[in-house]
């Protein structure tokens, strides 16, 4: 098993059953981060805690915690009075309910952790809550404190590992009100086909696939200075426009997205000229296409004149004289 370092000790509260458990993340983080400097020199920055009344700096040992109120009066709170705070999902992940994963709202989805076993013991808890979550095809709602403050969470099951997602409380996701356009705009039809089409052309991806690009050319810039070489020099974005015909857009986003996908025509090809070229020389070439009743008239007549002209050929060549020896 792979040991990875856990940020919460605890256990899950299914009914009766207790199951030891470790809290790992699940998730990391790539993002290259930078130092402040002084630009004269390159030194870093650094900031002090200082006591805005006493004009000096102070220790961790000197700093607490206070609450501001509406009035900026400063009420401090002790860690004695934080310690006698009803919190009975301390050290606990209180299950309260199972639901279909689709009561779920994606808004409300927040950090999320890997559930570890805490010990030998747990595991077969662990597995019977595991294999539950699988055959009711639910997922479990549950309370639990974490870093000085009570949350919500959801468990599910990923491969066979049991995922814990932290929730937002229902009354900390805002109502999309004032969002949406204030105007009623009416789409056709016309407009829903071109944008399914679109929709159609894009299909699925391998999320594996998509990367970070602004990463690595940070990567690239970083790597480049660090070898005291110049960075190398981005791409012109490409220009951008209002966009004022709606379907017209739409077309040249599908015709953009077959490209891109190896399946159509690109933009060139769209503006390019156009030009016949001469047919070749063949025994088995078609006969040019014209109106219908002229081309049927016409074969017909050059099929007559060619077997008009076989005849002839044929009694001439019966009608020619025989040479006698002299």
């Amino acid at each position: 098993m792979l040991h990875v370092r856990s940020i919460w000790n605890g256990a899950i509260s299914f009914g009766l059953v207790s199951i030891p458990i470790k809290l790992v993340n699940a998730t990391e983080s790539h993002s290259i981060s930078f130092r402040q400097i002084h630009l004269e020199d390159g030194g870093r920055v650094r900031y002090r805690k200082v006591c805005e009344l006493e004009d000096r700096e102070i220790s961790g040992s000197e700093i607490g915690k206070g609450y501001e109120d509406a009035d900026g009066t400063i009420i401090p709170i002790t860690d004695d009075d934080l310690a006698h705070l009803p919190l009975p999902t301390a050290k606990t992940i209180e299950i309260v309910a199972f639901v279909p994963a689709d009561r779920i709202d994606p808004l409300q989805m927040d950090t999320a952790y890997y559930l570890a076993v805490g010990g030998a013991p747990a595991a077969k808890p662990y597995t019977l809550l595991r294999e539950a979550l699988k055959r009711s095809n639910k997922v479990a709602i549950a309370k639990f404190a974490l870093r000085g403050r009570e949350r919500l969470g959801m468990l599910r099951v990923v491969e066979d590992a049991i995922a814990l997602h932290g929730l937002l409380w229902p009354d900390e996701v805002r109502t999309p009100q004032g969002v949406a356009p204030d105007t009623k705009v009416k789409v056709n039809d016309k407009e829903l086909d071109l944008a399914d089409a679109l929709m159609d052309t894009l299909g699925e991806i391998d999320l594996d696939e998509l990367h970070d690009e602004y990463r690595e050319a940070l990567e690239e810039v970083v790597a480049a200075k660090a070898a005291g070489e110049s960075p190398p020099e981005a791409p012109e974005p490409p220009e951008g426009g209002k966009v004022l015909d709606l379907m017209a857009a739409l077309e040249k986003s599908v015709q953009a997205a077959k490209q891109s996908r190896g399946g159509g025509k690109g933009e060139a090809e769209e503006h390019a000229e156009v030009r016949k070229l001469p047919q070749r020389k063949s025994a088995r070439a078609a006969p040019k296409q014209t109106s219908g009743r002229k081309t049927a008239e016409g074969t017909k007549k050059k099929t007559a004149a060619k077997t008009t002209s076989a005849a002839s050929t044929k009694s001439t060549a019966k009608k020619k004289p025989r040479k006698h020896p002299a």
